[in-house]
């Protein structure tokens, strides 16, 4: 097979890359590993920034995330039992964020895949990237049972942090944080108990309150690293989310079937450079942050957009002034999402070996944050996207 990009993984970042560069008239093939099934059902983020929602308006897959989206103009923080509103759009000239399924996104693009093209296949196991410094790189995958190979004139690395694509790169730099604590993640068929996300702090432990619709809650609880969700039986979970959000008013959290279950590590991942001869790697593959910010999927889009626009400017113009420093255009933002995903870790978890100080040094922190507009502003910044480099 022969191809301009070939494209290593069939998740958000790899179908919305292939989404835009189908648009800008480049061909490309995608691999993906795993069934469509299985790609179309895994959890994963919700929030998308607004240059996320910007970013697959322009790629014409919108349009059920216009109708079925859930629209958040802020975000509540709770620590000692009181409750304070983040309010974006006037901290921000205007600016949301958009509560939408990574699951329904990667639905909307491989229905649109499949219908317009370009080629999307399920069940590729991708084995090798050759010749990566060449005119011509090669892919060597295996699909239905037999291998087969893909040249290519570029090849995108969208395979995540245990796909093969970044073991092509030569040694860099990599810079990883691991935290003394883990998430456990539960999916309840239940309407959420609030109307934005809530971000409380406690004594007990962090816990965020989340949505996936109107009738489904996604709930988060800090927990020790290596925990088992067998040790949470369902109303362990429910009582212990209710004494982490407890506020001092008549605020109650409603309680339903718990679907699924699933704990988390948290860890912080950087490679550098993202870029080796025409292999370029984006999403996981390159970067993973601490779901504390919400910046997973986030920086993933905006890898794509970057990485699209320069593949674009190539193929139409041999301009290859993006692709030169798509790896420096990227870390910059990337570095500053994991900077603010680090700052709400640590201002929202209870570390196992704090004191009174740690304490005391979160609440200040959160309490700069309400009271003062400057602060208030930068964390609504952050929150709602930072803009692209470019």
């Amino acid at each position: 097979m022969r191809t301009t990009v070939g494209i290593i993984g069939g998740g958000p970042a790899g179908l919305l890359l292939a989404r835009l560069l189908h648009r800008a008239g480049v061909d490309c093939v995608v691999l993906e590993s795993r069934s469509r099934e299985y790609v179309e059902q895994r959890q994963r983020a919700g929030m998308l920034e607004q240059g996320t929602v910007d970013a697959l308006r322009e790629a014409g897959a919108a349009a059920r995330l216009d109708t079925e989206g859930l629209v958040h103009h802020g975000i509540e923080l709770r620590f000692d039992g009181e409750r304070h509103r983040v309010d974006f759009p006037s901290l921000t000239g205007g600016r949301t964020v958009t509560i939408y399924a990574q699951t329904e996104i990667v639905k909307d693009l491989v229905a649109l895949q499949l219908a317009e093209g370009p080629p999307l296949l399920f069940g590729a196991e991708a084995l090798a990237v050759e010749k990566p410094e060449s005119a011509a790189p090669v892919v060597r995958f295996r699909h239905e049972g037999r291998e087969r190979t893909l040249t290519c004139d570029w090849v995108a690395g969208c395979d995540g942090f245990h796909g093969i694509s970044r073991g092509v790169l030569p040694a860099g730099r990599s810079y990883t944080r691991a935290y003394p604590y883990a998430w456990l993640g539960v999916l309840a068929e239940v309407a959420p108990s609030c109307e934005e996300l809530i971000y409380a702090r406690s004594e007990r432990g962090f816990a965020l309150h989340s949505m996936r619709s109107p009738s489904v809650s996604r709930l988060y609880l800090q927990v020790p690293e290596g925990t088992d969700v067998r040790d949470w039986p369902d109303d362990r979970v429910w009582d212990e989310l209710a004494a982490r959000f407890a506020v001092d008013d008549d605020w109650t959290l409603c309680r339903g079937p718990i679907t699924a279950k699933s704990v988390t590590p948290m860890r912080a991942f950087v490679h550098e450079p993202m870029r080796h001869g025409r292999l370029l790697l984006a999403g996981d593959a390159a970067h993973i942050v601490p779901p504390t910010g919400a910046k997973g999927l986030n920086l993933a889009v905006s890898d794509v957009r970057v990485l699209a626009r320069g593949l674009t400017e190539w193929h139409r113009a041999d301009d290859t002034h993006v692709l030169d420093h798509y790896s420096e255009l990227c870390l910059q933002r990337v570095w500053q999402a994991t900077r603010f995903s680090d700052d709400m870790t640590r201002m929202l978890h209870t570390r196992p070996d704090g004191d009174a100080f740690d304490h005391r040094m979160q609440l200040a922190r959160l309490r700069r944050i309400t009271a003062s507009r400057d602060a208030a502003a930068e964390l609504a910044a952050n929150y709602s996207g930072l803009p692209l480099p470019l």
